[in-house]
């Protein structure tokens, strides 16, 4: 899914804190701090089957060499050409969808925060390393990206690398958001593992969630220019999102690390959940298609 040219961006945005990182972290995320899990589940000799960082910030995902300043972000054009100008597009797409859409059902929407990071950084939920992958922070209501992660989506974990593929991670992780200020979140640390779990309901809504954004993103206009921010997608970039949802699945996570599967202790769903929820958010176009607590089936 690409962005249209003209559409104007913000880089205030975005906190970008690479090259200057520090210090894990809690709060869900695409993966969940997926190396950490595993580490703890499966000793860390999973990290290194896994190849990932190994939680000092110099593993092989580790950022390299000094990124371009955030600030040069200026326009939909950049953001189809650089990673960290789509992560900030996408964020303002976000922004701009879900203030008008909870509206209507009298929640007030707050932008969390965006942090760009590399190897280590602090949070308000402690400090966090590249090994955590993405996630959101309930405290400081903010959400976290190493940009090495996006390598490591596709060298390690499978999945296709288009545009929609990452803007999903973006998407979901701003799906947590979202849960925080509903107060559904909380439920994934009362109920925090097995396949019917509190801890899967809350990601798998967090998927539901990120396919209702890309629902509606294509008509969902820059303020600024009053030009949709992303163009209309195609059947590939629909495939990318189901990728990357499907590479980061438990299921797929545990067979790479371990070669078996172990369903009581998932944290985030199988790949084909996480698919299928995507979907169905996309599909219906509706919060209250999203609603996994209720679910009688996680695999719709």
């Amino acid at each position: 899914m690409s962005f249209n040219d003209n559409v104007r961006l913000d880089p205030s945005r975005v906190s970008d804190r690479r090259g200057r990182g520090r210090g894990l972290a809690v709060g869900g995320g695409l993966g969940g701090g997926l190396v950490l899990i595993l580490s703890l589940l499966f000793g860390p000799e999973v990290v290194g089957q896994l190849g990932l960082d190994d939680g000092t910030g110099q593993g092989q995902g580790s950022s390299a060499g000094a990124p371009e300043a955030i600030t040069s972000c200026q326009t939909g054009a950049d953001a189809n050409e650089r990673l960290d100008c789509r992560i900030l597009a996408t964020a303002e797409s976000l922004d701009s969808f879900w203030l008008p859409y909870l509206d209507q059902y009298g929640v007030e929407y707050s932008a969390p925060g965006v942090a760009l990071f590399s190897g280590q950084t602090d949070t308000g939920c402690g400090g966090a390393t590249s090994a955590v992958g993405p996630f959101y922070c309930p405290v400081d209501q903010q959400t976290y990206y190493d940009t090495a992660f996006f390598d490591d989506l596709v060298t390690r974990f499978g999945s296709s690398g288009g545009p929609l593929a990452q803007e999903y991670v973006i998407a979901h992780e701003f799906g947590h958001h979202i849960q925080n200020l509903t107060n559904t979140l909380e439920a994934g640390r009362q109920d925090p593992q097995g396949p019917e779990s509190g801890a899967v309901r809350v990601e798998l809504q967090a998927d539901c969630y990120a396919g209702l954004w890309a629902a509606h993103a294509s008509s969902t206009p820059d303020p600024e220019t009053g030009e949709p921010f992303l163009r209309e997608f195609t059947t590939e970039d629909l495939r990318d999102a189901l990728s990357a949802a499907s590479a980061v699945g438990d299921d797929r996570i545990q067979e790479a690390a371990t070669g078996q599967v172990n369903p009581e202790v998932w944290t985030h769903g199988s790949g084909e959940q996480r698919q299928a929820w995507f979907l169905r958010g996309y599909r219906a176009g509706d919060i209250n298609a999203c609603d996994t607590f209720r679910a009688p089936d996680l695999t719709p």
